[in-house]
């Protein structure tokens, strides 16, 4: 191993440090002195729930923890937006789990937690997976009601889908484990089957406090919506279990008699490892994000066996697209090639930048994997567009539109990684958030903006200029410099992906080793709903 790539890999693994660390005070949720105050109530954390829940030795692939990361800090913060959502295996069948975290503002919904159920139930409607709710909530947040409460996308919407899933043969099973209150009861009561655990669980559409103040009535929490009221009084509530663990037994035992499932169809063969090191990945992505590198050294210690099959190789070179297997998962790649390249006419193509000639043959390679039923993963370390008069003179606007149009109507699954760069179009055309992606996550590495951050902060620095010089306010070189350097700090933490994951435009930071298994996972998800037929509509040739 050479100097560059020692350095590259300290670098890389530090960032893969950092994450760790801040995954470990995400997961502390509201803090240890709210955990002892929710054990001493008798009632498990919704972390604790889930590894109960789920089966031992299985996997959990995390969806949303730096949701709400370093937002809301004018009320203390909302670490993982309060809520807990990913997909594991109850009795060896794939689910979504969605679980209040009580020890955050008691489990009370912020914007971000609206927003982060909803991406849990759109991936379990996407992928017709069976959803849990571990419900321990306060209820909206009322400070911020106004957004929250009646937009499309707020917190309305979750009961909808609900409703719909229902109607789309989706099992959804519900625990009210501690408070359901107002329009959060009916989450669980438009699930097939709702269980509440004795004495901290409790579910109404108003408490004895409004109840008093609205009709007069003077009534405790526990006889107006507990558990017996509601399983011997009601009938709204199924069952009641003594305990947490009780309660998490009886859902394990509804999952070992569900039915099989229609499946997809995706091929998969035994899995295997790839034959190169997968540790290397940390030295061969530079730490300079601006210089070259060659992405198959990416992809083969990804792929099962570090085994390709390269579609048009020696055409539209600065996209490498390619078949392998992942975790036996038969897979179509579209990957951004970082190392400049010499076209057969003798031009030099710049890394990480979509040309006409890529962009034509990725969308011919998008067609290709939905007609053969392969899923697609997307590897972003993308700039753009190329651009200037040759690019304009060549159709780039017309074979982007091709490859957006391919990507967009793409029925089979499909699954990006961000492991770089990520800019303006060039996030489109592989498959952003935008483009109903069924998981898409980042590395430490990745950066999301429009552009670059030192293109974006000269860009903006001439137009701040320009309107003070226009106000005939004259602006030395050192407060030029200063104004520079505002605006870099500034647009430099918009491009973090801890900022993307907080505001959920990722469904997670990963560990590069993690890859494989989301992926893996993901396409496990995917196969429980049947691929529809492709059609790419109009496409210009």
């Amino acid at each position: 191993m050479n100097i560059e790539f020692n350095k590259n890999e300290d670098v890389f693994k530090q960032l893969t440090f950092q994450l760790k660390e801040k995954l470990k005070i995400v997961k502390l949720g509201g803090g240890d002195k709210k955990i002892a105050k929710q054990h001493k109530k008798g009632k498990l954390t919704a972390r604790e729930r889930i590894n109960y829940l789920i089966d031992k030795q299985s996997s959990f692939l995390e969806v949303g923890a730096f949701a709400a990361d370093g937002m809301y800090q004018e009320v203390g913060g909302c670490p993982s937006a309060g809520v807990v959502t990913g997909i594991g295996y109850v009795q060896s069948r794939q689910c979504m789990i969605v679980a209040n975290d009580a020890t955050v503002k008691a489990g009370a919904w912020f914007p971000m937690t609206a927003k982060k159920n909803l991406r849990a139930q759109e991936i379990a409607m996407e992928n017709r997976l069976p959803i849990i709710y571990l419900v321990d909530s306060a209820g909206v947040f009322l400070p911020m009601q106004n957004e929250i409460f009646p937009d499309k996308e707020h917190f309305g919407r979750q009961f909808r889908n609900n409703a719909k899933m229902s109607a789309m043969g989706i099992v959804q099973v519900a625990a009210i484990m501690g408070s359901c209150v107002a329009g959060g009861a009916y989450l669980p009561i438009m699930s097939d089957e709702a269980m509440i655990v004795d004495k901290t669980g409790s579910v109404f559409l108003a408490g004895s406090y409004l109840v008093k103040s609205a009709v007069g009535e003077q009534i405790d929490n526990e006889t107006l919506g507990g558990a017996t009221t509601h399983c011997e009084i009601s009938g709204v509530t199924d069952n009641k279990f003594d305990n947490d663990e009780a309660c998490l037994d009886y859902i394990r035992d509804i999952f070992s008699k569900i039915g099989d499932f229609d499946k997809a169809g995706f091929d998969r063969v035994t899995p295997s490892k790839p034959k190169l090191n997968e540790e290397e990945l940390y030295g061969i992505m530079p730490s300079d994000r601006i210089k070259p590198y060659d992405i198959r050294d990416i992809i083969k210690r990804i792929v099962d066996d570090s085994e390709i099959s390269e579609y048009k190789a020696l055409y539209g070179k600065s996209i490498v697209c390619c078949t392998a297997r992942i975790d036996g998962w038969a897979v179509g790649i579209v990957a951004n090639q970082r190392k400049i390249v010499k076209t057969k006419k003798g031009e030099m193509q710049m890394g990480g930048v979509i040309y006409s000639d890529s962009a034509d043959k990725s969308a011919r390679f998008i067609m290709n994997c939905n007609q053969r039923k392969i899923p697609l993963v997307f590897l972003q370390d993308v700039s753009g567009f190329m651009v200037g008069s040759n690019a304009e003179h060549g159709g780039i606007i017309k074979d982007g539109a091709k490859m957006v149009n391919a990507m967009a109507n793409s029925t089979v699954p499909k699954f990006t990684i961000i492991i770089g760069n990520s800019y303006g179009a060039g996030n489109y055309a592989m498959c952003g958030k935008a483009y109903d992606p069924r998981l898409i996550y980042a590395w430490p590495t990745a950066q999301i903006a429009v552009m670059s951050g030192s293109s974006a902060a000269k860009t903006l620095l001439q137009i701040k200029v320009a309107t003070l010089k226009a106000k005939g306010q004259e602006i030395s070189k050192e407060e030029e410099d200063k104004l520079l350097k505002e605006i870099t700090d500034k647009y430099n933490e918009e491009l973090s992906p801890y900022y993307a994951a907080s505001r959920l435009w990722v469904d997670g930071i990963i560990d590069p080793l993690e890859t494989r298994k989301v992926v893996s996972m993901g396409i496990e998800a995917a196969n429980h709903t049947p691929v529809e037929k492709f059609n790419v509509g109009v496409i210009q040739t």
